[in-house]
């Protein structure tokens, strides 16, 4: 029994290589990619330099936004952690606005690179 063969399109080198390779259906190819197209797993247009996926989200917009309105939670709304911008505005509510502490430290740890967005990607730069 032969397993399923994967659809058309860049994937990771299989041998291991550092370059994607482009499977036409029926065979591993190099070829170039079309004009306006990024090859996946190309650092800077998918992965980031450590082959995990990149987010659409900005590093430096979302720490902004949690640094200048963290009480409101909106650098986590922005990232797609609901729950925990939800939670950020009944702090800031329930201590009378001490709680944007929190969004204010949040938004220096994403700033330095500890957080990824709600699907677990890498942020932007």
């Amino acid at each position: 029994m032969t397993s399923p063969q994967p659809a058309p399109g860049w994937y990771p080198d299989p041998t291991g290589g550092p370059s994607p390779k482009y499977w036409d259906g029926g065979q591993w190819n190099t070829p170039p990619p079309p004009a306006g197209v990024a090859p996946y797993g190309v650092p800077g247009f998918g992965l980031d330099i450590n082959g995990r996926p990149l987010s659409d989200k900005s590093k430096v917009v979302a720490a902004l936004l949690q640094i200048f309105l963290g009480g409101f939670g909106i650098g986590r709304f922005y990232l797609g952690y609901t729950m925990i911008g939800v939670l950020q505005i009944v702090v800031t509510v329930l201590t009378l606005g001490l709680g944007a502490l929190w969004g204010f430290i949040d938004g220096i740890v994403i700033l330095v690179g500890h957080v990824t967005d709600a699907q677990g990607r890498t942020l932007r730069d």
